[in-house]
């Protein structure tokens, strides 16, 4: 029999889930005179002549090499930049040796940036990366978000993956810089390809959420193993990583995408604020 609308690792009850979700949205918002979702979307406004203490960063090589004189590119912010929250869905998100598992960490995060995200006049807009269709268009009704909120919370176990997928299916609907937030355990052999699309003409963030239990087995020798979302069975060795994750930061970085690591076995808010309070003043900086 089909097992359907089960609670993903999340022990907490709706009224309890939307009060966490609330206080982590209030965590990020606390004491910012801007939003940390403003400002890393820039757009271009006009060249001016290099005055020393510019940023080399912005130095406009074309102009510069064409006039023979140094010229920095300057930029404004868009009054809104409207975000995308991009959740995987998937059946790995849901495997766990904690409490809270990555897709309950993925859910409650989405909803608290989305709520912290709308207080400060940001249109916040959702995307499924697993098998079900859900697509919520930027909007700034504070209701919604909870909605999806709740929707997402109920899930089957069986999901596939979709990241790389929607990723690139997202990317081209864009018509204006949207900021994009990914939470996913990035498990889509293409999710890393995906996000340096998006990443071309919008401002990208990957978190990345991962349970102790992927850094391997504890012990030595071989084990078997079934893949949570498509069954197949494999063979794994104890003491190392399913996946390796060392290159990724660095990977996404040359293409200027944001990357947090979050265990669910280690504290998870107060990076989160950090990591984004440090986006968005990093970025308030260039103006």
């Amino acid at each position: 029999m089909r097992r359907q609308a089960l609670l993903a690792h999340d022990p907490v009850d709706a009224r309890d889930f939307e009060v966490a979700v609330k206080q982590l949205a209030n965590s990020l918002r606390f004491g910012q005179e801007q939003s940390v979702f403003h400002g890393a979307g820039l757009e271009f406004a006009q060249s001016r002549p290099y005055v020393a203490g510019d940023p080399v960063k912005f130095i406009d090589w074309k102009l510069s090499a064409r006039m023979r004189k140094l010229f920095v590119k300057e930029y404004e912010e868009p009054k809104q930049v409207p975000l995308y929250l991009l959740v995987d869905t998937s059946a790995s998100m849901c495997v766990s040796s904690q409490t809270l598992s990555k897709y309950a960490w993925a859910v409650r995060i989405a909803a608290g940036i989305g709520l912290a995200a709308q207080g400060n006049v940001t249109p916040v807009g959702l995307l499924g990366c697993g098998a079900r269709e859900l697509h919520i268009r930027p909007t700034l009704s504070r209701t919604t978000v909870l909605e999806w909120s709740h929707q997402l919370r109920q899930h089957d176990f069986r999901e596939a993956t979709s990241l790389a997928k929607r990723a690139r299916e997202l990317a081209p609907s864009l018509t204006r810089r949207t900021t994009v937030v990914v939470l996913s355990d990035l498990h889509d052999p293409g999710s890393l390809e995906a996000l340096q699309v998006l990443a071309q003409r919008n401002d990208c963030i990957a978190l990345h959420l991962e349970d102790p239990a992927e850094r391997g087995v504890q012990g030595a020798g071989f084990f078997r193993g079934v893949e949570a979302e498509s069954g197949q069975a494999f063979i794994g060795r104890g003491g190392r990583p399913f996946v390796d994750t060392s290159a990724w930061k660095a990977e996404l970085s040359r293409f200027a995408v944001d990357y947090l690591h979050l265990r669910t076995d280690r504290p998870i808010l107060a990076p989160l604020a950090h990591f984004l309070q440090h986006r968005g003043q990093s970025a308030r900086s260039v103006r």
